[in-house]
């Protein structure tokens, strides 16, 4: 191998680590915020105001943020509107949880040493298609049937939406679906996650 062969690689190894490195600074789950086009991570509440007692509650995380969480943000949205808004408690009257998904195929470059980083990885090689996938299969390979170049990734995105109606008074013990929004901000208030720069 050539010395600036070798400094072609050790380029790339350290530009890819940087890449990595700034990738994984910015990855982070939705933050319990308002979801405002522009802002620094995606998703957040929103809340449609239908009469003075109702209210159309969403909340979308991204894909970093679990289906738990976003009903968890969504329960304390509607709890915090129902404060806000003078009542004591609220009643879910109807709930749905969206999930979108989708699958990514990443193909990762191999280092074979048969021909090396001066030929910058080029080798004969052949693509097949089997089982709705399309691989590589080349004469210097493992396995000419099983491609390892490539893996599935699955990302899914959850986003939960709730109409609530607000009530005064204390919330009766027979209500289905109803809850104090005072204690519901209580009990997730801890476990809430604010953005950065609150």
């Amino acid at each position: 191998m050539t010395e600036r062969a070798n400094m072609v690689k050790v380029a790339a190894n350290a530009m890819a680590m940087l890449m990595t490195l700034l990738l994984l600074g910015c990855a982070t789950a939705t933050p319990y915020q308002p979801q405002i086009a522009g802002q620094r991570v995606s998703g957040g509440f929103l809340e449609e105001r239908i009469d003075a007692t109702h209210y159309r509650v969403r909340f979308a995380g991204n894909s970093l943020t679990s289906r738990d969480t976003v009903e968890g943000y969504l329960l304390y949205r509607a709890a915090e509107l129902t404060v806000q808004s003078g009542y004591d408690w609220f009643r879910i009257t109807d709930h749905t949880t969206e999930t979108e998904r989708r699958s990514y195929v990443e193909h990762f470059p191999r280092y074979e040493p048969y021909y090396g980083s001066i030929y910058l990885n080029w080798r004969p090689h052949w693509r097949y298609y089997r089982s709705g996938v399309w691989s590589t299969w080349h004469p210097y390979g493992r396995d000419p049937f099983w491609s390892i170049d490539s893996t599935v990734r699955t990302v899914e995105q959850f986003e939960a939406e709730a109409e609530i109606v607000m009530r005064r008074g204390s919330k009766p013990a027979d209500a289905s679906r109803a809850f104090d929004a005072r204690e519901v901000l209580a009990d997730l208030g801890p476990t809430i996650k604010w953005p950065e720069d609150r």
